[in-house]
């Protein structure tokens, strides 16, 4: 249910993030600082995506964890854009939710991952 779940709000965070750049570089100056933020955010539902064809479990969490820091490095930029007044604080106060509600998602689906895999080593 979360990896679905995940899977939603990742790819629709990504579109938002797609359009807020689209949106910046059309109205206010273009900035390289625009594809900082276009693939942090985007790589976020990348790596959730390719967790579905991971070749183990190991595999699977290690990409939750990339996904879950580009989560990090996604606020960082969004944060960064806020402070330079590249994005109104409404924009920003939205896309800062959608980041954090998956961050917590990915934080709570890695540790359930990380503890059956220990389950699973103790014979339990």
């Amino acid at each position: 249910m979360k990896e679905n779940a995940l899977i939603t709000l990742s790819k629709q965070f990504a579109v938002d993030v797609v359009n807020l750049c689209t949106e910046i570089k059309a109205h206010r100056k273009s900035n390289v600082l625009l594809n900082q933020l276009l693939r942090s955010g985007t790589s976020i539902g990348a790596n959730i995506h390719e967790a579905n064809y991971a070749s183990s479990k190991a595999d699977f969490i290690n990409k939750f964890q990339i996904a879950l820091k580009e989560c990090y490095e996604t606020d960082y930029w969004l944060g960064l854009f806020r402070d330079t007044n590249m994005m109104t604080l409404n924009e920003y106060n939205d896309m800062f939710a959608q980041c954090s509600k998956i961050r917590r998602l990915l934080i709570s689906s890695i540790t359930t991952a990380k503890s059956n895999m220990g389950e699973k080593k103790n014979g339990c």
